[in-house]
């Protein structure tokens, strides 16, 4: 009979399944205090959420809110990060930390989903690798914007030699 307290922990957990626009499963053994504890707060500082919980509970939960896929990598001491921010920060912050902390390799993702995409652990250092979101649009702007500077440019040159 599951306790009061698996109950609402289950029920905590599948809201934050069901609420996160990037969910990221990552196997965090051999961190130790001082490593976990600065992953969580450069995580926290991002507006990202890094449970570690009972992995019988996450699958529940998983399960509850539609992800069947992340249930296969639940095994072994597991954290998920929920994030509503660009997928790039989360993907961003845990491979660096995976870099930094190169002596154990870890933090390690295991699969992460983006919009309920699933991708695997290899995909994690392209979506690191990606500029932000602010970053893309004003690339997007930019690429939009030089040829209307152009056209400006030479109506202008024109208009010059008119007058001139």
């Amino acid at each position: 009979m599951p306790t009061q307290t698996k109950i609402d922990k289950v029920a905590g957990l599948k809201e934050r399944f069901s609420r996160a626009d990037n969910i990221f499963v990552t196997d965090y053994a051999g961190l130790n205090v001082e490593q976990i504890t600065r992953l969580r707060k450069d995580l926290r500082e991002n507006g990202i959420k890094y449970i570690i919980a009972k992995n019988t509970l996450m699958q529940i939960a998983a399960r509850e809110a539609g992800y069947d896929d992340v249930v296969q990598h639940l095994s072994g001491p597991t954290a998920i990060a929920f994030s509503n921010a660009d997928p790039n920060v989360p993907a961003k912050i845990l491979y660096d930390a995976g870099k930094e902390f190169s002596e154990v390799g870890k933090p390690a993702v295991k699969a992460f989903y983006i919009d309920r995409q699933s991708f695997s652990a290899v995909d994690v250092e392209r979506i690191a690798n990606l500029p932000s979101r602010a970053g893309l649009l004003s690339r997007l702007v930019a690429t939009l914007e030089s040829p209307m500077v152009c056209l400006v440019g030479t109506l202008e040159g024109i208009l010059r030699e008119l007058i001139g």
